[in-house]
């Protein structure tokens, strides 16, 4: 795979200001590792998964969604599920559910969190 250089750009931009999930993060070195443009390092997975300290099928999964869907989605923490285009707040709440973070949460709470985190300067 090959990054464009605006691509590249942002990826290290994002690894440099650190502030990041660590997931993003970790998904920004491998595709960063990854990059076969000229200059670029074209490391093999497991050499990736070593560095990153991923398992290679992680590295095999951010190289395609990378190729697939584009650098946004390469960045995403988690794959959506099959037949989807992006999040919708039920979709949210049952993947919570699902996680084990909580026993039952609405959409309306989901909701509400995000609108709260999204709206926070500190």
């Amino acid at each position: 795979m090959t990054l464009a250089a605006e691509e590249r750009r942002q990826l290290q931009e994002l690894i440099a200001a650190g502030k990041a999930a660590a997931t993003k993060l970790a998904h920004a070195g491998i595709l960063l590792k990854a990059d076969a443009a000229e200059g670029g390092p074209a490391w093999a997975d497991t050499r990736i998964a070593e560095a990153v300290e991923v398992s290679v099928a992680t590295v095999e999964r951010v190289r395609q969604r990378f190729v697939e869907q584009g650098l946004d989605a390469a960045l995403a923490c988690s794959t959506l599920p099959a037949g989807r285009k992006e999040w919708t707040l039920p979709l949210l709440a049952d993947r919570l559910v699902e996680l084990e973070v909580v026993d039952t949460i609405s959409d309306e709470t989901v909701r509400r969190v995000l609108k709260k985190t999204s709206s926070s300067r500190g």
